[in-house]
Order: C-alpha cells, then structure tokens, then sequence
C-alpha cells in the first residue's frame, strides 16, 4: 500500500511537461510528404500498451509495419525515410528482419522510393538499412557486416566454481538445451545441426539477401561473400563496393530527397503515423490515465484475434523477465484465448509464437485450450518457435513461419540444479528423514539416483511419445504425409530453420504475421477487400501495474541494472541463467536452445 501510496505522490508532483506532444492536427496535412520511421531497440512483438510518458518502448514490431504500410497507401508521401539507431537483434532475431524486409519491399513495389540513414552499420542491421533503395550513412561512419557466427556459452565449470551442479536427462539425442549446463564444449549432434542452420542463414538470409537488396548494383554472391570475407571498410570503401549509396549526414537528407524527387515543397513528417500523446497540464489527469487508461470502445465489428506467445512458457501468469525479455504463463495465454473464443465478434484465431518453450505441462495446456477453439487457428512463428513454441504451434489448422525463423527441437529435457555442496560449503548441514525410494527425485540437495533417473527417464519418454503424436495428428490434418519413423529423423531436437522445416514439411508455408492474418481472413469468410480488425491478446498491462505487480525485487534491479546496460553483452548470460530459474518448479521441459546468440 505504501508503494502504491508513493507512486501516486510522485507522480502528483511530477510537471506537466513529461507527458507526450499536443494532440493538433498536423498543419502540413494533405501536402506532399516524406514520411520519417525510426526504428530502434529490440523491435520487440509483445502486445504494448500506450505509455503515458511516451518514447519508443511504447511501440512493437506490429506498430512500425502498420505504419509502414500506412505511408505506402497514402497518397500524400511520396517517399520513406528510414532512420535506423540502435537495432538490437536477439538470440534469433530473423524473423523480425523478414519481417521488416517484406514490409520495406513492399512498400517499394508501390513506386516510392525509400532512404535509409544510419550513423554506422554495425552488422545484421545492413539486412534492414540495405533494403532501402538509397544507403545513406556518414563519411566518417563503417560497414562492419563481416558474416555470422554461432557463439554458445558453456557454463558448467562456472557452476562447479561455486560447488553448484546441473543434473539433466534429454530425450533426443540433439536436444541441447541442457548443454550450456552440463558440458564445456558442444556435442558433436548439436555442432552438426548448427553448422546446418548456420549455412542456411549466411547463404539465404545474409548473401542472397544482399543481393537482393542491392539487385540495382548487379552483385553476384560470389562478390557478396568476397566483399563480406575481406570487411570492415570505411564509408568510401562501401560506397566504392556498391553496398552504400550516398555519404551524408541525416539532416541534408530530406533535401536531397526533394532534389531526387524534383519536388521542393516536399514535408518531412517526423514520427510519421505514430500515435501523439494528448498534454495535459492536470498531473491528477495524467494519473488517473496511469490508473485506469483508456481502453479502446467495443465494436460489432468481425474481428481476428492475433493472441501473442511471446518468451519462455511458464505455467501461472506470464510476465516481463529482470533482464529483459517476456514469459508466457499458461493462466494468461488460457484467459486470452477464452476470450476470444467467447467474443461473437471474433471470427478467427491467429497464434503468433517468439519463444523458445519451457515448461511441457504449460505448453500442453495452451495447446489444448486451443484445441478446444471451435474458431479457425492459424500459427505464425516470429522469430524463434521451438520445442514448447513449436508444440503449440501444432494446434493451428495451418502453420507459418519466417525463412529465418528457428524452429523444431522436437524433444524432451528434464533435470535440476543440485546446490546441496554448495550449502555444504557454506557450512548448511542437512539432514533428510524420507519414505518413498525416490521421494529425492527434485530435491536440490542431490544428485538423481539410479532409481529415480529411470523414474524421470520413463516419464520424459511419455511426454516425447506425446509430442510426437500430436506433432503428427497436424501435420497429418494439415495435409502433409509423415511417418513416425520419417518425424523420428526430424526430432530428437535437432533445429531448423523456416526455410528448413518447410522443406521438411515440419512448417505449411513461408509467409509474415500478415500472411496468416490473410488465411485466417479467408477462413472466416471476411471480405477480402477490407482488412479485419485485429484484436490483440492477452491484453497489455497498464503501465503502472506493470509497475506495482513486479515481482523482480527493486533493490537488486538497481544493483544489478547499471553494470548491465554498462555491459550489455551480461544480458544474454543473465537472461539464459533466469529462463534456467524460472523453469526450476517444473518436471519436464520443453525448451529450445538457450546460451547460443547469433552474430
């Protein structure tokens, strides 16, 4: 109560001045215009809601196509500029980059043009930048896309430091989710099928991208992988090499847009179609806004409901990590499609999946709830769909995903983090009283028996057989004969990507977010000249109940948070440890590869 308390008075005393820009229409509106995109930070695809004190965390992946298709159907732009700062790619982040290159393609097949501005290319964010049909950065600035590399982290004698080990059993024999924990180097199963994926990224999603991208240029790959062999270069050598356009600086951009274009009376529209925050000079105003924030008005008209798996899926509520990142709680993913089951004016299901998996009971509960769906489901994989991502997937009618997207890891692990030397070094003594041979079995005081690896073994196999059935009850439904023997070669673990698992008919299609919206459309009978209303779940938590209902404790954010926005390469290694923590209440997981980043 006292928090709740302070909260409110600080936000009484705050100065009217913090929240947003006026609500005026734009003056310049109806005259011919160059529309300004930023795209910045994680791009991340959770569902958002808007913040009150504004800034870019406010906005997903969702709302920076929507915007750039909004510039392409309006009549009045007649270019787009596209200012990228800052991109931060995730564990995969290919999906999102197929993403944003549909969208930027398509809005070049309209005619217009678009100029992309960075200060400095520092790797996969040329796959974004270089999509445009004019490069622009500084002269003083670099290219510095030099290829694509696997880098896993390996944390067992970290662990072993501190008396702390990591007792796991996989079914698969390229299930390597544990292997961060329980090896120092890569099996040679999980070093294969990452030297496949990774040839599929660089040669489809890097090289071939880049010679799309730069098609007016007429670069070969041979040339593409020479140039990328042989980098970093500087801005005049880019230029040189065809892969930049025009060195500038951003602010003579626009006028050399009008001078392309041969049109001076050309507007450049800031932010263009981002949402303005209404000023208020009332702060009791603004905090009523942050307690109870308006909520769009219901319509009678049909609807799809986009429902977001978006972070490792964990039973109970979901929520945002301490390190950045999201979980998907089977209670919150049930309540959002409840809803939308229940809502008459929805008329179609389209499940969209970044995770990586994690609990199997969590992940089978969201399966089934949308099983029970008497709606059209289609499934569209971002990013990363795999393990428990990937079970859930197999509830769609039809299933998409991302060339890029990382998919499969068809199997089981199950184990523990055994603290009981470390308690014993830290002078902890334990005594156990038990009744039951392997009533020891998720204590983390010991190590499994042999009694009670064959118990956790037997119920793994149970859970695979599970997962296989059902992986094949779709695949059959969807129209793609597969035999177990057939899927056992494509389990066991091992990982591909998009492009893979269609080949392999793990996938149905290749296609965007907007793709599957499309099928679903279809499915619905909704007429395909106007686009549906999307409804977005689970419903964003307010801002300030974000605030209030975390459960990160504050006094270590503050000690721990500055270190690593001063380090963010701590990030990945944080994060990899809390997905581990926050998986530690379950028995059985289904969870894709954690501890590997691509670069």
């Amino acid at each position: 109560m006292m928090r709740r308390w302070l909260v409110m008075l600080l936000l009484i005393s705050a100065p009217a001045t913090m929240y947003g820009a006026d609500d005026k229409k734009d003056k310049d509106a109806g005259a011919p215009a160059i529309a300004h995109l930023r795209l910045s930070g994680s791009l991340d695809e959770s569902p958002t809601m808007e913040n009150p004190f504004g800034g870019s965390d406010s906005e997903n992946l969702r709302m920076k196509l929507d915007r750039i298709k909004k510039a392409k159907n309006d009549p009045n732009v007649k270019a787009l500029l596209l200012q990228v700062d800052g991109l931060e790619f995730g564990l995969f982040s290919f999906g999102k980059i197929d993403e944003v290159r549909r969208a930027l393609a398509d809005f070049r097949a309209s005619g217009k043009k678009i100029y992309s501005y960075t200060d400095d290319i520092g790797g996969l964010d040329y796959l974004v930048t270089g999509a445009a049909d004019v490069v622009c950065i500084p002269e003083a600035g670099s290219f510095g896309l030099l290829g694509l590399r696997i880098e896993m982290e390996f944390y067992k004698d970290t662990l072993e430091l501190v008396r702390v080990k990591a007792d796991f059993l996989t079914m698969g024999e390229a299930k390597g989710a544990a292997e961060p924990f329980t090896r120092t180097s890569m099996s040679p199963e999980n070093r294969k099928q990452y030297e496949l994926v990774l040839d599929d990224l660089y040669e489809s999603e890097v090289v071939k991208g880049i010679v799309a991208s730069r098609s007016a240029k007429k670069l070969t790959i041979e040339q593409v992988k020479k140039i990328i062999d042989e980098g970093p270069y500087t801005a005049r050598k880019a230029q040189s090499l065809g892969l930049v356009d025009r060195l500038t600086y951003y602010d003579a951009i626009p006028d050399l847009i009008r001078k392309d274009l041969n049109n001076a009376e050309l507007k450049l529209v800031k932010n263009y179609g981002k949402p303005k925050h209404a000023e208020d000079d009332n702060p009791l105003a603004v905090l009523g806004k942050l307690m109870n924030p308006p909520k769009k008005a219901a319509n009678k008209k049909p609807k799809i409901a986009v429902i977001y798996a978006v972070g490792d899926i964990n039973t109970g509520k979901g929520g945002g990590g301490l390190f950045g990142g999201n979980s998907v709680g089977s209670t919150t993913m049930i309540e959002a499609i409840q809803q939308a089951e229940k809502d008459d004016t929805v008329k179609a299901i389209v499940l969209r999946v970044d995770s990586p998996g994690g609990s199997a009971l969590a992940s089978d509960l969201i399966w089934h709830e949308l099983k029970k769906s008497k709606k059209p489901v289609i499934a569209s994989m971002g990013d990363i769909a795999a393990s428990g991502g990937y079970y859930i997937s197999m509830a769609g009618q039809k299933v998409y995903a991302e060339p890029g997207t990382l998919t499969g890891s068809i199997g089981v692990v199950g184990g523990k983090i055994v603290l009981g030397d470390l308690f014993a070094w830290g002078g902890v003594k334990t005594e156990v009283l038990a009744r039951g041979k392997n009533s020891g079995a998720f204590s983390s005081g010991t190590m499994f028996s042999k009694s009670e690896k064959e118990s956790i073994t037997t119920l793994m196999q149970d859970i695979y057989d599970q997962f296989l059935d059902k992986t094949l009850e779709n695949r059959k439904a969807a129209g793609t004969k597969m035999t177990r023997e057939q899927l056992l070669k494509l389990a066991g673990g091992r990982i591909w990507t998009g492009r893979q698992a269609h080949e392999h008919g793990l996938v149905d299609a290749l296609g965007t977010l907007d793709d599957a919206i499309a099928d679903a459309r279809s499915r619905a009978d909704l007429p395909k000249d106007v686009e549906p209303e999307l409804l977005i779940l689970p419903e964003p938590v307010s801002f300030l109940d974000r605030f209030l209902e975390s459960k990160s404790d504050t006094r270590l954010q503050s000690a721990i948070m500055p270190l690593v926005e001063k380090s963010p390469e701590l990030r990945g290694h944080l994060r990899s440890l809390e997905m581990l923590l926050n998986q530690r209440n379950e028995k059985v997981w289904l969870l894709g590869p954690i501890g590997l980043r691509v670069k």
